[in-house]
């Protein structure tokens, strides 16, 4: 390990490379900084950037609510800038909860939040027929009760970029300590929501950062102020454990009939639970792990009642398809360019998106910073990215020790991070059940299931949900709302 840091009165340190854990690295690289931080006058916004929106292309009139943009300068000599949507809460600003909110990927831009799943806007369904796409409120949007800061983190992804080649390469433990540098610097510049209740929140993969960046908060606390008021944390369909998040896909599969009781057992007997990485010798267990592919091939893994459409941009670095094979068991397949989605694929509003992304009147709109970002793509990441932090379930037993609060929500139909691995290391954290398994209502009607944790936990399934909100905005916005406002599910 080893990082170096800056801070704007000029001061550099640096300290040699160390092999230590995730969490005593994030304490350690956090330890440097409060020191740096503690040589700055509390009123410095150095790095900070940040204007009004007013109007946006392709949307009727003024914004009926308040929009900022900007970028905050993290990293060694402020060479990583991040951008930012932050949406000021419709209800009451002055108190209502404060939202760092990021998308997964790594590498997937906070537009997915800000305009498809969990922000004011979403995009009209038509056609594109080469003009601007049309904007729409989106009813559901979970600014009702919050402002939420949409942040486009690692480097690289959405508008955020770096200044030196260097500084495109990231990882886990660097996004979480520059989102970290981030906050105390955007909390600086906007000091009137320095008290209201503080949450970090994300989805997919972000279940590997969230808690590390509520865990640094807290480390972060002991030594600056005004402390961050940090409450608790928001997960939906999270990543936690890449080394056996792919092992609850087949049981998954078998679960909801698209394998075969025999193929299932064949798996089971011969693979012994474990698909992420089959012994090469094992040819029985690839066998029939190729014809378990081959079966789910056709299936959209993001929810599997939803049509299967082709990607909508470049995946994210890491994240290539590896397909287990009789000769070569990690093997990467290089497939074609596939055509983008058409009109009636859930990820088409994504197509929609990228053309209104690469508009010039938009990123003008945005103040976009000119000859930073070439194409706007959703998904993608220009450097290396580390993938170190492995699990996250130590964050999680650390933060509930320490009096956060957690809402965890899945939704049933995700074949990515299936509801099952969730539940699974959920209950490996050994937390005492206040409320058991029981049904969560929309009116009259079951939206999900849910159960009650001693130590601050809420889980919620989403019925008919998939990996991300936008394939089930209105439950996932009621289990939001009454959670945020302590209301019972």
């Amino acid at each position: 390990m080893g990082v170096f840091l800056y801070r704007p009165t000029g001061i550099y340190v640096t300290y040699a490379n160390i092999d230590l854990s995730p969490m005593a690295t994030l304490l350690f690289r956090s330890a440097v900084f409060f020191l740096l931080l503690l040589f700055q006058l509390p009123s410095s916004s150095a790095g900070v950037s940040s204007r009004s929106v007013k109007h946006l292309p392709g949307f009727s009139g003024p914004l009926p609510f308040e929009l900022e943009t900007g970028y905050v300068g993290v990293g060694e000599r402020e060479e990583i800038q991040l951008f930012y949507y932050f949406v000021k809460s419709e209800g009451n600003p002055k108190n209502d909860p404060l939202i760092v909110w990021l998308t997964g990927g790594p590498g997937c831009s906070s537009v997915s939040g800000f305009a498809f799943e969990n922000g004011p806007l979403n995009f009209k369904i038509e056609e594109y027929n080469g003009s601007l796409p049309q904007l729409q409120l989106n009813p559901y949007s979970w600014t009702k009760n919050c402002s939420i800061i949409f942040l486009d983190s690692p480097v690289g992804s959405g508008f955020s970029y770096g200044k030196t080649l260097q500084s495109l390469n990231s990882g886990d433990l660097t996004q979480v300590h520059h989102i970290h540098q981030f906050l105390r610097k955007w909390l600086v510049e906007h000091p009137e929501f320095t008290s209201n209740p503080f949450y970090v929140g994300g989805d997919s993969y972000s279940g590997i950062t969230v808690p590390a960046i509520a865990y640094e908060i807290l480390e972060g606390n002991k030594h600056i102020l005004p402390a961050i008021n940090l409450q608790g944390y928001i997960l939906g369909n999270p990543v936690t454990d890449t080394n056996t998040n792919d092992n609850y896909a087949i049981p998954f599969a078998h679960s909801m009939t698209l394998i075969s009781d025999e193929l299932f057992e064949s798996l089971t007997s011969s693979c012994k639970g474990e698909y992420m990485n089959i012994d090469p010798s094992n040819t029985e267990c690839l066998r029939h792990y190729d014809t378990y592919e081959k079966t789910i091939s056709e299936i959209n893994i993001g929810h599997i009642l939803f049509r299967h459409c082709p990607p909508d941009s470049a995946k994210p670095q890491g994240f290539s398809r590896r397909r287990r094979s009789l000769y070569n068991s990690n093997q990467v397949l290089e497939e074609p360019k596939p055509p983008l989605p058409t009109l009636g694929c859930p990820t088409y509003p994504y197509v929609l998106g990228s053309y209104w992304l690469n508009d010039n009147q938009v990123r003008e709109a945005l103040h976009i910073r000119e000859g930073t970002i070439g194409e706007w793509i959703r998904c993608n990441l220009q450097g290396e990215y580390t993938y170190d932090i492995t699990n996250s379930v130590p964050y999680h037993a650390n933060l509930s020790s320490r009096g956060c609060r957690s809402l965890i929500y899945s939704g049933d139909h995700d074949f990515m991070v299936p509801t099952l691995n969730t539940l699974t290391w959920i209950k490996s954290l050994n937390y005492p059940i206040v409320k058991d398994w029981r049904p969560w209502f929309i009116k009259d009607q079951v939206g999900g299931y849910t159960r009650t944790y001693a130590n601050g936990m809420t889980f919620a399934t989403i019925k008919g949900g998939g990996h991300t909100a936008d394939y089930a905005p209105e439950p996932c916005s009621v289990v939001f709302r009454r959670w945020i406002t302590n209301n019972s599910l």
